[in-house]
């Protein structure tokens, strides 16, 4: 190496660092630079077109805002009128017609507590208390009523959209901290707890939700002593905890294999148990690691809800196929409802992916 002492490089003979080529592709280039490509531009444009077209005319143009059953018929557009003579019965079911200022109150409730719960900042434990102590039985005692003066209204009347809201809502709420126990269980050293956890969520994953939904409403008042028996929905809203936590479970057991195993040796260098390290350094990284799936997760359920129909439950979905085999509009409106029903479950879902795109962006983890 002492021949190379005192050796300086002469800079000026280097290369200059050269700059990336600009990119001077445009739109047009993109979508019209080669003949293939103006084809598929051409015929994609023209389909969206003609889609479009046939769509306004449908929804608008040729639609009917107001009339009879009979106008409807000898139109060849939507029939709107369809909507706003069953929109009570779309939303709320079967739900007596006098009392359903209070399914009302109760979803306009929780949309606006949902609504504050999403701000970070008011993020704590004070808020799961408000949640637990009050929201939520605020909002039972509105629905199932007996108290106050409000008429008992039993759960084989709740229906539509609050009813979807429920089993969605507090399914997922419930089966998130049942499914962060099971990834830890799975992820345990303990050989016991491990087997228990493997069992319970593959077993549970191993079959369809509509089985679990079965076997909670047919066959467990079969095991239930004389006398004995579990307010259907309460059934099936446990059958939806329980197949939501199991997936939940492997997500979240995803997010914990992603963070480092230096996290968990550090927490033990700085003398912290297993359930200190957990809570205050593995789950906080590994759950921010898997929002959007855990989002995506929460959409689908949201939408899975209209399975329950199959146990004799009047979902939003259900409410709005039974309204539409109405003798009176059977055959007449054919669509409209299925449209209406799109439309909203498309609005709750898409506000759930922009606040996890907000989440995501919040906690620092995407790339951009």
């Amino acid at each position: 190496m002492a021949q190379f002492e005192g050796f300086v490089a002469d800079t000026t003979l280097m290369a200059p660092a050269a700059r990336p080529p600009a990119r001077n592709r445009t739109w047009l280039s993109a979508y019209f630079g080669t003949p293939g490509n103006a084809v598929i531009t051409i015929v994609c444009l023209g389909t969206i077109f003609g889609l479009a077209k046939l769509a306004i005319g449908w929804l608008f143009a040729d639609a009917i805002f107001a009339g009879t059953p009979a106008e409807c018929k000898a139109s060849s557009g939507a029939c709107w009128p369809f909507l706003s003579a069953k929109l009570r019965y779309i939303f709320f079911g079967f739900y007596p017609f006098d009392e359903q200022w209070r399914p009302l109150t109760a979803m306009l409730m929780f949309l606006g507590a949902c609504g504050v719960s999403m701000v970070p900042r008011t993020w704590g434990r004070a808020l799961a208390v408000v949640w637990i102590v009050v929201i939520l039985p605020t909002l039972y005692t509105l629905m199932a009523g007996g108290v106050f003066g409000l008429t008992p209204v039993p759960t084989t009347q709740w229906g539509g959209l609050p009813l979807s809201f429920m089993l969605s809502f507090v399914g997922l709420a419930c089966a998130l901290p049942l499914g962060i126990a099971l990834a830890l269980a799975r992820a345990s050293s303990l050989p016991a707890i491990r087997v228990l956890g493997v069992g319970f969520i593959e077993i549970v994953r191993g079959v369809p939700l509509i089985s679990i939904l079965f076997m909670a409403t047919v066959m467990l008042p079969l095991f239930m002593p004389d006398g004995i028996t579990i307010d259907k929905l309460l059934r099936a809203q446990v059958a939806i905890i329980l197949f939501a936590a199991a997936y939940i479970a492997e997500i979240v057991r995803g997010g914990l294999q992603a963070v480092p195993k230096g996290q968990i040796e550090a927490g033990h260098s700085l003398g912290l148990h297993y359930w200190q390290i957990m809570r205050k350094i593995v789950l906080p990284q590994a759950l921010k690691k898997v929002i959007p799936p855990l989002v995506g997760l929460f959409i689908g359920f949201f939408q899975d809800t209209t399975l329950v129909t199959i146990v004799g439950l009047l979902d939003f979905l259900d409410t709005v196929r039974t309204a539409m085999r109405d003798p009176q509009w059977q055959g007449i409106a054919v669509l409209e409802g299925y449209v209406f029903a799109a439309v909203v479950y498309f609005f709750f879902s898409a506000l759930m992916g922009a606040y996890s795109r907000f989440l995501e962006q919040y906690f620092r983890t995407t790339h951009d």
